[in-house]
């Protein structure tokens, strides 16, 4: 195992499992042919054809649409269109194919100017739902720092004013909390007619509460929803590794789907089959010509993650979510950081974020004060 790393003390690169590490801070604002020569570079110095697994949607649109130029290093899923994964971490790509294959997705606008954003405020249902757009321009000129929830007309078009002549968000229905359960589907469709891996999982909190990483989630098994996802990954013909956040509308008893990230997602842990088997494992066993055993998922799992669940527990606790599908206990827990054989990453964690969450703690309690 090999990473690439922004820095030599992020977590996961004092890992003791790593054979290397090759730190190459970037902005994302570099040409793709840069990225793609030091990719390319890298390969080389591993001198063997090495597996590829994304991180994030901006390496994911990289790697299928320069896939020609690096499959002489690295073994990588392929599909028909290269600019499918594109359009998949496009906020307004993804809403355009859930309209085009009939899946159920927020309602959504895509204003593209000041004058659109206003015509917006005047008959929109608040509170709505702020996201950046397209996948590189969150880092070249994001509008919002994430997903941001807005009260109201006024609050909306006072944040608008920073967001430039052509506005690069989308503005979403705001899918109540009380009335929904956010859902996660990881799953891994390979080459051909092979029947993919699919896993199912409830998100009990995220940090920042509703709307970012997930916190702390449980195995739960939900055929519907598995269903749903492979009949619309193999619609739209997508191949690879899948992170999918659904939210369950109650008010209408249907799923309707948030996010489709085109890779790995960072939970990706939490999620096993009874013969060990995880998406990331069944790539690997795909592309290097291997079958992959097929047996169901461990339901009752919970997955932890240290340094962001303590802050959402007490976030959540007056919010008014619940999760019903959540079983009352686990069969068993998978840390993000903490493990007896590999205590580095979590060593090196505590002393990059624990001081910025106790800081986010407190501006918490300060304006709840």
């Amino acid at each position: 195992m090999y990473a690439i790393t922004e820095d030599r003390w992020t977590p996961a690169a004092a890992s003791r499992y790593l054979h290397g590490r090759f730190v190459w801070p970037t902005t994302g604002q570099e040409p793709a042919e840069r990225l793609i020569e030091e990719l390319r570079r890298i390969g080389r110095r591993i001198g063997r054809p090495t597996v590829l697994i994304p991180t994030d949607e901006e390496s994911a649109v990289l790697v299928s649409e320069h896939a020609d130029e690096l499959a002489e290093f690295f073994l990588f899923p392929r599909v028909e269109d290269p600019g499918l994964v594109r359009r998949l971490a496009s906020k307004q790509g993804l809403h355009e194919l859930c309209v085009q294959y009939g899946v159920l997705s927020p309602q959504a606008a895509f204003p593209d100017s000041y004058e659109a954003i206003e015509e917006f405020a005047a008959g929109a249902c608040f509170p709505i739902v702020a996201k950046n757009r397209e996948a590189f321009e969150r880092r070249r000129n994001p509008a919002v720092p994430g997903t941001t929830r807005i009260q109201g007309p006024r609050e909306l078009l006072e944040l608008a004013h920073g967001w430039g002549p052509k506005p690069g968000v989308i503005l979403q229905e705001y899918l109540p909390r009380e009335e929904a359960e956010d859902w996660i589907v990881h799953a891994y469709f390979g080459a051909g007619a092979a029947e993919p891996v699919v896993f199912t999982g409830v998100k009990v909190r995220s940090w920042p509460p509703h709307a970012g990483m997930t916190a702390c989630a449980y195995v739960v098994s939900n055929p519907e929803l598995a269903e749903l996802t492979s009949r619309f990954c193999k619609s739209i013909g997508f191949q690879g590794i899948a992170d999918l956040d659904w939210r369950y509308d109650r008010r209408d008893s249907r799923y309707k789907l948030l996010d489709f990230n085109p890779r790995m997602g960072a939970q990706f842990r939490l999620f096993e089959s009874a013969a060990g088997i995880d998406v990331v494992r069944a790539q690997h066993l795909d592309l290097t010509g291997r079958e992959i055993p097929r047996s169901g998922q461990r339901d009752g799992r919970r997955l932890v993650v240290e340094n962001i669940d303590l802050p959402a527990l007490l976030a959540y606790r007056r919010s008014g979510y619940t999760t019903p599908h959540a079983p009352a206990r686990a069969t068993g827990t998978e840390l993000a950081w903490l493990a007896a054989d590999d205590l580095k990453p979590f060593v090196t964690m505590l002393a990059r974020f624990v001081r910025p969450g106790a800081k986010h703690l407190l501006q918490m309690y300060r304006s709840r004060r």
